[in-house]
């Protein structure tokens, strides 16, 4: 049944797409190229409302059961509302930040929140009263990791359905399935739309489908991996290396550079690997590929021993860091690791 919905969600987002794309261009939901953006011509942006019409499909065809099912309903369209009205009206960086703060708090609120954290050798972490705010600042910084990603033709939606497809695979092999039940309608809405996102794009997901996209991916994340016995938390880290690493580094970038942490800017993953001249294709098929391997790593870490845990995420952790310095996330002349490995390799070699 999970599959038949899968399938049934992409015809939909297939088949509701060029719809929301002329209702985008009627209404005047369209993004306006300028210096900080890649594309050059006027482009619909409200192709997210596709992917939730098809989203609400697949809840009513497979009707998951849940005690997290209105909580889940009541944010969504709380954030698919923030979304669609910034959209049109390009609300304030505060007007949006409240309504992810209102859809985080339903759902958080409605049972969603990390009580506890899993630790090696059978600890735990109880949270406590602090198992709200954290729970706020995972669904909130998530939402935002995915939004600020959305910066080339089918790159928001690739990398949250390879998140997705990661998530969907662990709540599978760990019997939840609920979260495999939702992954699967997200997924396959995801899809459909990609169909008409992917470069060269015929209309963009905008503020609408990246905000819902990083909430749904926040709260299944949580949902996930509640049971996992090793770093419970570390999972959806690794599993959204991306997203989250390109916002934590933008905030490195602009402490460095005293700018305001709102403050928009050219020097994202996608942006520093356009300007090392990938074609625009290749560099969303790039994050794609970083994705991916990271998925691969969260998956061998919920399989793994303590220790060869322990190897994967620093692995994982050496592999950001270098990517990150590479590409030339925080600035060109950013490079201690990549420096640290030259001195390595000089004093290592034979005068």
């Amino acid at each position: 049944m999970i599959g038949l919905t899968l399938l049934i969600c992409f015809i939909v987002a297939v088949l509701v797409t060029p719809l929301v794309k002329k209702l985008a261009i009627k209404i005047g939901a369209v993004d306006k190229p300028n210096q900080r953006k890649v594309h050059q011509k006027l482009m619909p942006r409200l192709g997210g409302l596709a992917i939730y019409i098809a989203f609400l499909v697949g809840f009513m065809v497979l009707q998951p059961q849940s005690p997290y099912m209105v909580p889940i309903l009541i944010g969504s369209f709380i954030i698919i509302l923030t979304g669609f009205l910034d959209d049109m009206l390009e609300l304030s960086a505060k007007v949006k930040l409240l309504g992810q703060i209102a859809a985080a708090s339903v759902v958080v609120f409605g049972g969603v929140q990390v009580e506890f954290i899993n630790l090696p050798f059978d600890g735990r972490l109880e949270l406590g009263w602090f198992s709200i705010p954290l729970t706020l600042l995972w669904i909130i910084g998530i939402t935002n990791a995915i939004n600020l990603i959305d910066g080339l033709d089918g790159l928001a939606a690739g990398v949250s359905s390879i998140v997705l497809i990661t998530i969907s695979t662990l709540a599978i092999l760990d019997g939840n399935v609920f979260v495999a039940g939702l992954g699967a309608i997200l997924i396959g809405s995801t899809l459909g739309f990609l169909v008409f996102n992917f470069n060269p794009a015929k209309i963009f997901m905008g503020d609408t489908g990246a905000l819902f996209l990083g909430f749904m991916i926040s709260v299944v994340s949580l949902l996930g991996f509640k049971n996992v016995t090793v770093f419970s938390l570390i999972i959806p880290v690794i599993i959204l290396a991306v997203p989250i690493s390109d916002t934590f580094f933008a905030i490195i970038r602009r402490i460095v550079n005293k700018q305001p942490l709102s403050a928009p800017d050219k020097s994202h993953l996608h942006h520093c690997l356009l300007r090392l001249g990938f074609s625009h294709r290749n560099t969303v098929l790039m994050i794609y590929a970083m994705s991916a391997f990271f998925g691969l790593a969260a998956i061998m870490l919920t399989m793994s021993t303590l220790w060869m845990a322990l190897l994967i995420m620093v692995l994982t952790l050496v592999v950001l860091e270098l990517i990150a310095e590479r590409v030339g996330l925080v600035s060109a002349t950013y490079r201690p690791m990549i420096k640290f490995f030259r001195r390595l390799a000089n004093v290592k070699r034979p005068s």
